[in-house]
């Protein structure tokens, strides 16, 4: 039976392939042309390319996920948007509380960090489904690959949009506080005593031991609560000193091995964003141009 559908198929598509042809260029020229739009818009208006991004980012899944019947992940996506939202208005508040800094980065890299191991989780249950590890548990491949797929999904996702959301707060909290300002001089000076992340006073000298935490000094002389400085970095996706701007040397910030995939991490969620906002929008343009051409 499978042959006969096999040759029904290939009779059904029998002397479309100029017509495939063409829908492959058209794909290939609307992807082409949509990186190169968004490439420019993201240079000349970084603002509302990040606003837009995120607004489709928070979005386009829970459309799916109403669509799909996705009732866990619409739980998780509730409770995820309730504490952001309040963590968001928090950050966006004049004049800032002296605590919010620390909430929004506490909260934000908590959130990093549970989606950094739910991601690995999920990769290491698609490798071992992969190889058939699964089968000394007595798992099905398709239960142990969903459960894979799941995790990683969550854990991507949550994290591409967990850093946006942190770098949107970053930027409103700096900019308020008054010693970082996305173009211009600083408002304030900035004392050798005071973190010029969260505003806070620094008790603890660099060459010292933290019972909490240390004190960090950048290549700048620039000195920041250990917490601020890499909750600034890696959260808030920046490398460049809060204060003067200098670029931050991520490799010697963070010299431990361990630390290191956090970063390359971080890399890979940027990658993603792309994948997750605006590749279901290219490709319902394609669809969209497919139909006006009266190709099928």
């Amino acid at each position: 039976m499978d042959w006969v559908e096999h040759a029904r198929m290939h009779a059904k598509h029998r002397g479309h392939e100029a017509m495939h042809a063409e829908m492959v260029l058209i794909l290939i020229a609307t992807l082409v042309v949509a990186q190169l739009l968004l490439v420019q818009w993201k240079q000349r208006h970084p603002r509302s390319y990040n606003m837009v991004t995120l607004f489709q980012m928070w979005v386009v899944p829970l459309y799916f996920t109403v669509k799909l019947h996705w009732w866990r992940f619409l739980l998780i996506w509730i409770l995820f948007s309730a504490v952001t939202a309040f963590v968001t208005f928090r950050a966006t508040r004049k004049p800032l509380v002296q605590t919010t800094p620390r909430l929004v980065y506490k909260w934000f890299l908590l959130i990093y960090k549970i989606s950094y191991a739910t991601g690995i989780v999920g990769y290491m249950a698609v490798m071992f489904t992969l190889f058939g590890l699964n089968l000394l548990f007595k798992i099905k491949p398709e239960d142990a690959m969903d459960f894979g797929i799941s995790l990683l999904f969550y854990g991507l996702y949550y994290g591409v949009l967990e850093r946006d959301f942190a770098e949107m707060c970053a930027d409103y909290m700096a900019s308020t506080i008054g010693f970082y300002s996305e173009s211009g001089m600083p408002t304030k000076h900035l004392s050798d005593s005071v973190c010029a992340v969260c505003g806070q006073q620094i008790f603890v000298d660099v060459s010292e031991e933290g019972i909490i935490e240390n004190t960090y000094r950048l290549s700048c002389n620039h000195v920041f609560h250990e917490f601020c400085i890499r909750g600034w970095c890696i959260v808030g996706k920046k490398q460049t000193c809060p204060y003067c701007k200098e670029k931050v040397d991520l490799k010697r910030m963070f010299s431990n091995p361990w630390e290191r995939p956090h970063v390359m991490y971080g890399q890979l969620l940027d990658w993603l964003r792309y994948l997750v906002a605006w590749q279901p929008v290219i490709i319902g343009l394609v669809q969209g141009i497919n139909y006006i051409l009266g190709l099928e």
